[in-house]
């Protein structure tokens, strides 16, 4: 069998740090089967890596490694592309804990191939319609605030908006690493979310990044609901209508209301967004019990 030719991974892709969050992460958007399951790469303490064009998927978990033992981002591009026979058709892109960033784009790498580096952040793609839309990815980061994942998924925007991969749409990935910020602090994914075939991969990202958000976040304790009078019976009245309470819809806190509650919100996977042992909800979990059961 004659061996085949491999495709490109046409992308384009930003890696970047918060250094006050300690988060490290990695945006996508291709027209690739599954992008997501090539491209990025982040680990905490470590940093993060993109590896598209003619992907060298070693990069990744090796890029990692040599960034936790200490090498900067800038002598892990080096040492990667040194030892690769292949390094003109290919590109990548990689941010250490410390916030350095690199890229590489290969020579031989489909044009229009380039990247931005900006501090704390790269920027990289090929097969694009032209240069602006690492410049719009770059522009973007470089002007917007708040958590590293709505950062990075604002620059996919960007560069989508602004031309993207040239020859369509097909796919889009989000990770973010951080310290023990994983489901219950077991582990550092903060955020590991694919799109791996759509026609608008980039806009259903943002819809399921806001269903992380949803299930996942919390909010300031300012903002936290008590759970009695009026809202604990409107809760006691939608638990009644999912049949998982059987007394009446009345202001009192005992320990069936409470037992009740805890069933409800766990079959809601909520159990992050409310606190059972302060007796408080967060209102965007009340908004989405509200479009469920009222």
């Amino acid at each position: 069998m004659a061996a085949q030719t491999p495709t490109p991974v046409a992308t384009f892709s930003i890696v970047a740090a918060d250094l006050a969050a300690v988060d490290v992460g990695v945006a996508v958007a291709s027209k690739f089967l599954a992008a997501g399951a090539v491209v990025p790469w982040a680990s905490a303490g470590a940093g993060a890596v993109a590896t598209q064009a003619f992907a060298n998927a070693r990069y990744g978990p090796e890029g990692l490694a040599m960034m936790r033992a200490g090498a900067s981002a800038t002598a892990t591009m080096q040492r990667l592309i040194a030892d690769d026979p292949d390094r003109d058709r290919r590109q990548f892109g990689l941010v250490d804990a410390r916030g350095e960033a690199g890229a590489h784009t290969g020579k031989d790498c489909f044009a229009w191939a380039g990247h931005v580096v900006g501090e704390h952040f790269a920027c990289q793609g090929n097969i694009l319609t032209g240069e602006e839309t690492v410049a719009a990815m770059a522009a973007s980061f470089r002007s917007s605030t708040g958590a590293l994942a709505e950062r990075l998924l604002a620059a996919l925007n960007a560069g989508e908006a602004a031309g993207g991969d040239r020859r369509g749409r097909q796919s889009a990935a989000l990770y973010v690493a951080r310290e023990q910020g994983g489901y219950l602090g077991f582990n550092d994914v903060l955020i590991d979310l694919r799109v791996d075939d759509h026609a608008d991969p980039v806009m259903e990202l943002r819809r399921i990044l806001d269903l992380q958000n949803l299930y996942f976040g919390s909010s300031p304790p300012a903002d936290k609901l008590a759970l009695d009078g009026a809202l604990l019976i409107e809760l006691k009245r939608m638990m009644i209508g999912a049949g998982s309470y059987s007394g009446e819809p009345v202001s009192v806190w005992d320990d069936a209301t409470r037992r009740a509650l805890d069933a409800f919100i766990s079959a809601e996977n909520l159990e992050e967004r409310v606190d059972l042992a302060a007796r408080t909800i967060d209102e965007p979990a009340l908004r989405y019990l509200r479009t469920r059961f009222v």
